[in-house]
C-alpha cells in the first residue's frame, strides 16, 4: 500500500510554517517505530530559517488506515510565537492531507528498444570504429536516453537502462509535483477547530484530547441535583 500524505501550514504565518517542521519530525518518527517506510517526496521551505510551509511525503506499507486516522486533519499549537514575543495569539493550525494518487509509469524492460551507434569524443580511433554506443527508447513514452560512458556494448546498454529508469522516475515526480500544485485547495481547507491532534509549549508536547462526553453528562447531571434542591 502506498499513500502520499501532504503537510501544509496552508497562508497561515511564519509560526504555522514552523510548526509544520515541528509536526514533520514527530509524524517521520511515528512512521519509523509503526514500521512503515517514507520519503520526502517534495519539501517547500518557509521564510524563516528551519521553518516548512509545505511537504509531501510518500508512505509504503501495510495497515497504514488507523495510523493515518490519528494524523489526517487539523493540528493544533498552543504556545507562544517563536518569532513574535509580544504576540497575543497562541492557538497556530496546520493541516495534514491525503492526496489522490496519480498514475505513475513503471519501466518494464520488454518495452524498451535498443539502437548501437558509433561513440564519438575521447577515447581513441577504437572506439569511434565500433558500435559500442547504446540508446535505449522506453516505447509507451518516447522518452530515450543514451550510454558511450565504456567501450563495451554490454556495458553500455546496463548503463542505459538504467538511466532509463531514473529518467522515467523523474518524469513520475514532475507528474506529482504537478498534482501537489493541483491541490493548492488544501492551503485553504484548514479548518481552526476540532482538531486531530494538539501539541503545546516550546518543547512540543503531545496533548491528548479528551474525546469523551463523560465530563459534560457528569456535568449535566451535576445541574439537574442541584436544581432540585433549588
Amino acid at each position: 500500500m502506498e499513500k502520499i500524505i501532504q503537510i501544509t501550514a496552508g497562508r497561515g504565518p511564519a509560526e504555522c510554517s514552523w510548526v509544520v517542521a515541528q509536526v514533520l519530525k514527530r509524524f517521520l518518527e511515528e512512521t519509523k517505530s509503526g514500521g512503515f517506510k517514507h520519503s520526502i517526496l517534495h519539501r517547500e521551505t518557509g521564510s524563516q530559517n528551519g521553518t516548512v510551509q509545505s511537504v509531501t511525503i510518500r508512505l509504503t506499507g501495510k495497515n497504514m488506515e488507523a495510523f493515518l486516522a490519528t494524523w489526517l486533519g487539523t493540528i493544533q499549537w498552543i504556545g507562544v510565537s517563536t518569532f513574535r514575543k509580544y504576540h497575543k495569539r497562541k492557538n497556530w493550525f496546520i493541516g495534514a492531507f491525503e492526496l489522490k494518487q496519480t498514475q505513475t509509469t513503471k519501466v518494464d524492460e520488454r518495452d524498451i528498444s535498443f539502437q548501437t551507434m558509433r561513440s564519438t569524443g575521447p577515447g581513441g580511433q577504437n572506439v569511434n570504429k565500433v558500435n559500442s554506443a547504446v540508446r535505449a527508447i522506453h516505447t509507451p513514452t518516447g522518452v530515450q536516453v543514451v550510454a558511450m560512458d565504456s567501450r563495451s556494448q554490454h556495458q553500455n546498454k546496463k548503463l542505459a537502462i538504467a538511466r532509463l529508469k531514473e529518467k522515467v522516475n523523474e518524469a513520475n515526480i514532475e507528474k506529482l509535483k504537478e498534482r501537489i500544485t493541483d491541490q493548492w485547495e488544501n492551503h485553504l481547507n484548514i479548518e481552526r477547530g476540532n482538531p486531530v491532534r494538539v501539541f503545546k509549549g516550546k518543547d512540543f508536547k503531545y496533548k491528548k484530547e479528551n474525546k469523551s462526553f463523560k465530563p459534560k453528562r457528569q456535568k449535566l447531571k451535576n445541574d439537574l441535583k442541584q436544581q432540585k434542591w433549588d
